[in-house]
């Protein structure tokens, strides 16, 4: 299975890259993961949040593969444990799904289109986090759940 983390915006923070790509390392010792940014757009200040979102949204669709299950990080979305997200790592792989995509979004969040096109929201706490922020996390979270998976003693409970 392949999984992509699809983000809007670069991380203009180097500590939260650095960390961002330790994780990103170590996941590539379980699956196929791939880690992609889409350019931020230009002359923001003369689009309104709506019209903003639109065009994220338009990039964010183009740069999903076909046939790929998308999952939106949105503070709408489902929690999970992170033990919940583990099994949800393991019926994806279970259920032969190819390619799955996680999608965070800009600061505005997703367009009506990028909605659509979505097969779930997940959300990774009731409080709100920056875009770029999520990026560690979700990492570390996805991280976490491979190490689960296996029985690593990453985890404690």
């Amino acid at each position: 299975m392949k999984i992509t983390l699809l983000a809007v915006g670069k991380t203009t923070d180097s500590i939260v890259e650095s960390l961002t790509d330790v994780y990103i390392k170590r996941l590539q010792h379980y699956t196929d993961f791939k880690f992609v940014t889409i350019p931020e757009l230009k002359n923001t200040k003369s689009l309104s949040e709506q019209e903003q979102k639109q065009r994220e949204g338009e990039l964010i669709i183009k740069s999903i593969p076909a046939g790929s299950h998308v999952i939106l990080m949105d503070e709408h979305g489902r929690e999970y444990t992170s033990v919940e997200f583990s099994q949800k790592i393991t019926a994806f792989q279970n259920s032969g799904v190819k390619n799955v995509v996680f999608v965070i979004g800009g600061p505005y969040g997703f367009s009506p289109d990028a909605y659509a096109i979505a097969s779930e929201k997940i959300s990774l706490s009731k409080m709100t986090f920056s875009h770029q922020m999520v990026r560690a996390i979700f990492a570390e979270q996805l991280y976490r759940a491979f190490t689960i998976i296996k029985g690593e003693p990453y985890h404690h409970q």
